[in-house]
């Protein structure tokens, strides 16, 4: 199944638009295993097991692996997800942005040897930094995930600025992406990341990019509002990924042990996927 497809079979059978992003960070682990790397896999499996059943996609973030020297324990987490959450897509965050023979080997690292099934990627060194993940994302059904307006407050210094013909950089990207760049890349799956901190641009992307799948971080520890996401974002035949990492993979606090932890993180996801579905209009729920 392509991305699209399992996003839109996962998001109806578990009735969810919950993403589980996965940002280990061992120092916040529970009490017996705090501080030890060696033990990114066991904690990132444990949270997906307790919410296979409650999320419509997964996020892992490739740093926080990465600069653990936690590579290999990525592909094997991966692999778990695909196991035990069979259809739900993974989505790679890795914000690559490059052309040419590079890009290339970031789309073979992300889908090749990581197994993702999509990717996100920065689109403004324009088409062509886009085209070489497309040749290898169109021919296995993977997708693209377009930074457009992110979360951050910084975001503004560039993606809300004004250009000539009174466009906003996002908005620019919004209409490339769901237009001509989706005609040139031929049928590749694109996506657009919008930050739940700012529903109003939420909506004007949405507007001009009424299909394409919105992955939307930025609910729950930056304090973005999950009820007014999902008026301004999702419309039928438009979905969303609202994402939460740290207020599910944290919910544990301090308590001592992994299943401690597994339970409250199952706890947190259940209590957002339920806002999120109490937002939808009442024909929809």
């Amino acid at each position: 199944m392509s991305f699209r497809a399992q996003l839109d079979a996962a998001t109806a059978r578990h009735a969810s638009m919950l993403c589980v992003g996965l940002d280990p960070e061992p120092t916040k682990f529970p009490l017996a295993w705090r501080g030890d790397e060696r033990r990114i896999f066991d904690f990132c499996s444990a949270i997906v097991d307790a919410t296979a059943d409650l999320a419509c996609a997964f996020k892992p973030q490739i740093a926080h692996f990465a600069a653990a020297r936690a590579e290999e324990q990525l592909e094997r987490l991966v692999a778990h997800i695909h196991a035990r959450a069979p259809g739900v897509p993974v989505i790679l965050d890795a914000k690559r942005g490059d052309i040419g023979s590079t890009a290339a080997l970031y789309a073979r690292e992300a889908f090749v040897r990581y197994g993702a099934d999509a990717l996100t990627l920065s689109p403004f060194m324009g088409l062509d930094s886009i085209e070489p993940y497309s040749a290898l994302a169109g021919h296995r059904g993977k997708g693209l995930i377009l930074l457009c307006r992110t979360s951050n407050p910084g975001g503004s210094d560039l993606q809300g600025q004004v250009l000539d013909d009174g466009e906003r950089l996002y908005e620019r990207v919004a209409r490339l992406a769901a237009g001509a760049w989706t005609q040139h890349l031929g049928g590749t799956e694109l996506g657009l990341v919008v930050g739940a901190t700012f529903p109003d641009e939420i909506a004007r992307v949405r507007a001009l990019a009424p299909t394409l799948p919105l992955l939307i971080p930025g609910v729950g520890a930056q304090g973005g509002d999950a009820a007014a996401t999902v008026r301004a974002g999702w419309r039928p035949g438009g979905p969303i990924i609202v994402n939460s990492s740290r207020a599910i993979l944290h919910a544990g606090g301090d308590a001592a042990d992994i299943a401690a932890f597994a339970a409250a993180a199952r706890a947190a996801a259940e209590a957002t996927r339920a806002i999120l579905q109490q937002s939808l209009p009442a024909a929809q729920v």
